[in-house]
């Protein structure tokens, strides 16, 4: 995190939420130049509207990322954590996890769900097991596609919608 002004902070979420969500790493677009995970770029305006659809509301909900540094590659595009990123960032996410204590866990991707399979097993293949709610080291787990645009090639967002949909269903059913 050497030489980054911002990686956490109040724009994450509340300190007691019910929802915490774990996207991949912070966009050069979107966290990374705003310091808010999933704002400011294409991935940010989708989650936006997938809440929004969805009828949860971002200042109800902790987002975070699997690493909170965006790595890139020899370009400066935004590229994938790589495993050794993700061990070392899993420290930081297990520290999040405990301190935030929600009760429910939502994977944005195939990187976060591996990250958090890193703090506690889980058994979830996100195109196997999209949308369905797991026991996972002492609350509810959930894996959902990334809202970005690569993405979006696998699972539209209309379909996307849905997902959310059932996540604030099940969320809703567990008070």
């Amino acid at each position: 995190m050497a030489g980054r002004a911002r990686v956490l902070g109040p724009a994450n979420g509340p300190l007691a939420p019910r929802l915490l969500f774990v996207a991949e790493a912070p966009g050069r677009f979107g966290g990374d130049r705003t310091g808010v995970p999933l704002q400011g770029d294409r991935s940010g305006d989708n989650f936006a509207a997938l809440l929004a659809a969805a009828g949860i509301e971002r200042a109800a909900v902790f987002v975070t990322n699997a690493v909170l540094c965006n790595p890139r590659d020899a370009a400066e595009r935004n590229a994938r954590p790589t495993p050794a990123e993700l061990t070392n960032c899993a420290p930081l996410l297990a520290a999040q996890v405990g301190l935030l204590d929600p009760p429910w866990v939502v994977a944005l991707g195939q990187t976060a769900l591996r990250a958090l399979g890193l703090l506690a097993p889980h058994g979830l293949q996100l195109a196997r097991d999209v949308g369905r709610s797991v026991p996972w080291h002492g609350r509810r787990l959930v894996a959902l596609y990334h809202p970005g645009p690569r993405a979006l090639i696998r699972r539209p967002l209309a379909i996307q919608v849905e997902d959310y949909r059932r996540l604030a269903a099940l969320v809703a059913a567990s008070d």
